[in-house]
């Protein structure tokens, strides 16, 4: 497990210390050099945003389409989680390297590699190219989030509505990918629209030439032990991320294709997935800025309730209206997680390892869900997995309001 998930104490508000990436010329909300700053976090976020092109539309294809692809449906849950689970072990390592170097050099290196891993997609064939494709994405993927986080909410006053706007520039790439990658996929066919991809993703490598040169500073700490079990608060991210990036959309297709013609369920399938980058693009904002104003934590509680009662929606047949529901309240947590985070942080500790924290285990639930979707999806319906995912999304809630109460008594 990865270094950096330490444990001292199951109460979600006293976080240790690690290396944390801090740019010369300041970051984003920062009183000095604020036009800078406010580059950063767009050129750094629209980097993001291009090179998550491929990844997006991966997961509309790649389900209907693994034949074309020269594999079985088992490997596309292997592939599908397989870039998870490098970011997992990766984000310490990413976050150490980005200290030393900068997190300019670290983002024209993530560009470069989401454009080599996109045309994989296209050029490549069978498991061995893929999964090669797939943890180099992992590798890009771990680097431009916590870069762009890093901007976001190095001032920690304000940083829900940042990381809000952050996210939505994020989302503009894969909602294009999506809607008008599935359609370009009748017409080129599963391959050939890959390589279109990755043609464009080219462009996020001046955009990442564009950031600010500095000397990065490193605010360095003790080494932090290995992974121990989860805290309250991780288990929700794990869920959040099983659940809406694993089990959702892996089999959002196959549940539209129970009623629909196979071409018929891509195209939907692939605009409900796009409605999970609309629904993080348009509520990350708006519910950053809540989360600031009335407090992170309470909003995130009844975001994460209206998420899994989404799940149930999609459990007892209402796909759509339950999809919806889940998507919008799963992009309000993109920006309520970090906030939530951030707000519970002492002043003067580090974020960035909590906030690693919190991308791991979101990634490592989101990992487990494909992998664990594929491999059951013969035995039990889409439907009972999505039920079943609410249950425990709606426990672990209960469990994290429980404990945060009773150490906010005892304090």
């Amino acid at each position: 497990m990865p270094p950096y998930l330490n444990q001292r104490r199951d109460d979600d508000h006293v976080l240790s210390a690690a290396p944390t990436i801090v740019c010369a010329r300041g970051l984003p909300g920062s009183p000095m050099n604020t036009g800078s700053s406010a580059w950063q976090v767009i050129a750094s976020s629209s980097v993001l945003s291009l090179a998550l092109l491929g990844d997006a539309l991966i997961y509309a294809v790649l389900p209907v389409h693994a034949d074309a692809f020269g594999i079985s449906l088992v490997w596309v849950g292997i592939l599908l989680s397989a870039n998870r689970f490098v970011r997992v072990f990766a984000y310490g390592l990413v976050a150490q390297i980005t200290t030393a170097v900068g997190p300019r050099r670290m983002c024209i290196a993530a560009a470069i590699g989401a454009v080599v891993s996109t045309a994989l997609y296209g050029v490549g064939n069978g498991e061995v190219v893929l999964l090669l494709a797939r943890a180099l994405w992992g590798i890009a993927y771990a680097i431009l989030v916590l870069v762009t986080l890093a901007y976001a909410v190095e001032v920690r006053a304000g940083a829900g509505a940042r990381v809000g706007w952050s996210r939505a520039i994020q989302r503009l790439g894969p909602i294009l990918a999506l809607l008008g990658g599935t359609w370009l996929t009748q017409l080129m066919g599963p391959r050939s629209v890959f390589v279109v991809l990755a043609a464009i993703t080219l462009f996020a490598i001046p955009l990442a030439m564009s950031l600010p040169h500095g000397a990065p500073v490193a605010k360095r700490g003790r080494r932090p032990p290995a992974l121990g079990r989860p805290r309250t608060i991780d288990s929700l991210f794990f869920l959040q991320g099983m659940g809406v990036d694993g089990v959702f959309a892996l089999t959002i297709t196959l549940i539209l294709a129970e009623k629909h013609s196979l071409s018929a369920a891509v195209l939907s399938g692939g605009a409900l997935l796009a409605m999970r980058h609309i629904g993080e693009a348009v509520a990350a904002p708006l519910f950053g800025k809540l989360g600031d104003r009335f407090g992170a934590a309470k909003v995130f509680a009844v975001s994460v309730f209206l998420t899994a009662a989404g799940f149930l929606g999609v459990a007892a047949g209402f796909t759509v209206t339950g999809a919806l529901l889940m998507l919008v309240f799963r992009g309000a947590l993109a920006s309520l997680g970090p906030a939530t985070i951030v707000q519970a942080t002492a002043e003067n500790d580090s974020v960035m390892e909590p906030l690693a924290r919190m991308q791991a285990w979101r990634d490592f639930g989101a990992a487990v869900g494909p992998l664990m979707a594929g491999a059951v999806v013969g035995f039990v319906s889409p439907q009972t997995l999505h039920g079943g995912v609410a249950a425990a999304m709606l426990g672990a809630l209960v469990w994290w309001l429980a404990i945060r109460d009773r150490v906010q008594q005892s304090d």
